[in-house]
């Protein structure tokens, strides 16, 4: 976590001539040098020295770096949010910038009951601040809020929307050749990059669930969507017992054009975010606000190539899904023919059984007969 220092001056040159930052006036230092920087070398020359550690404090700074990162913290009431962080912007970057780590357990104790664990939860709401970039460019922006307190959030599966069912967004990227023929996968694979910030209101903390690249790129074999993915992998549980839970966030993109000569474009239907388990079933709202809270308060730091590593942990993650659901279904197949043997045997026992009645029957009356 990024801490603020106190206000400090840098000195200015000297008569008797000076070297190294101290070289620089101030006014050059604010007005064109780190306004140039991106939040990552601010962070990183913030842990200098303390004169520059004072500058790069600065909250309009924080602020620019925040709101070219995600166009979405421009909304006046993220912007109202993030005023109540005890280090304003600066803290909000530090918290939403990083990868939520995927390594290590979000320890949940075993004994205790899933009311107490969300009534420790003092988190009313849970709004996204969500943006989509293709080449760098966003085309896609939107804070969506969700009340976390009603019974029907926290008794129904975990799912966040952010376009309504009948609503198309058109993005302004246009689509020529490259729809029909798969270098449309690799182009989104590489162009197309997404955050989604959950921001605790009350906890004044925030993170982002998003690998910011896709994880998979498929296209739908009926109706030619495309179904871009990121996934977050958590591993939930307590020294005993553990398990993988995985929250995904899914974008559906279509081409589209009004006339045959028109170039397509390029469309969202869906945006949308669920937890699911090993299994593939869908997390409740209870279980998956207790899991966010968990990580949003786990230390985190940034790493380069985070986006791989996300990457690589989802494809095991389906590899040991796939896996247990093999396994899953050899076991039931082997149940099925375990029945089927039990209900075979059964069968052949009754005729076994009728035909020796049968026998024995026919063999009592030919005796009767025959002592006459």
């Amino acid at each position: 976590m990024l801490s603020s220092s106190s206000s400090l001056t840098v000195e200015q040159p000297s008569r008797t001539g000076s070297s190294g930052i101290n070289a620089v006036s101030s006014d050059v230092l604010r007005s064109n040098i780190l306004t140039r920087l991106d939040g990552a070398s601010l962070a990183a020359l913030s842990c200098t020295c303390s004169n520059l550690n004072s500058f790069c404090s600065d909250e309009s700074l924080w602020m620019q770096q925040c709101s070219a990162t995600w166009p979405s913290t421009l909304d006046t009431r993220v912007q109202s949010i993030i005023s109540t962080f005890p280090a304003g912007h600066r803290q909000f970057f530090s918290d939403s910038f990083p990868f939520l780590e995927h390594d290590g357990v979000i320890n949940l104790p075993p004994s205790v009951d899933m009311t107490e664990l969300i009534s420790a939860v003092d988190m009313t709401e849970l709004i996204s601040a969500v943006d989509i970039f293709y080449k760098d460019k966003v085309i896609f922006s939107r804070v969506h809020v969700t009340e976390t307190v009603s019974g029907w959030f926290l008794c129904s599966p975990m799912r966040v929307d952010l376009v309504e069912p009948k609503e198309l967004i058109s993005t302004k990227v246009s689509v020529v050749n490259q729809w029909e023929d798969d270098t449309w996968k690799s182009d989104l694979e590489k162009d197309l990059s997404l955050s989604w910030i959950l921001i605790d209101q009350t906890g004044k903390r925030a993170a982002d669930v998003s690998t910011r690249k896709p994880v998979s790129v498929q296209r739908h074999w009926l109706t030619g969507e495309v179904h871009v993915k990121f996934s977050t992998i958590f591993v939930v549980g307590n020294k005993k017992r553990s398990e993988q839970v995985e929250f995904t966030v899914t974008v559906v993109l279509a081409a589209f054009n009004r006339r045959e000569e028109e170039t397509a474009v390029m469309q969202i239907r869906e945006v949308s975010l669920v937890a699911e388990d090993k299994d593939g079933k869908n997390l409740g709202g209870n279980g998956s606000l207790v899991i966010l809270a968990a990580a949003m308060g786990r230390k985190r730091r940034f790493r380069a190539g985070g986006e791989g590593g996300g990457k690589e942990k989802y494809l095991e993650f389906m590899e040991r899904k796939s896996e247990k659901a093999e396994m899953k279904w050899r076991r039931g197949k082997e149940t099925a023919m375990e029945t089927a043997a039990c209900w075979i045997a059964v069968l052949l026992l009754g005729f076994l059984l009728c035909f020796y009645l049968f026998i024995h029957k026919n063999m009592v009356a030919i005796m009767k007969k025959l002592i006459k």
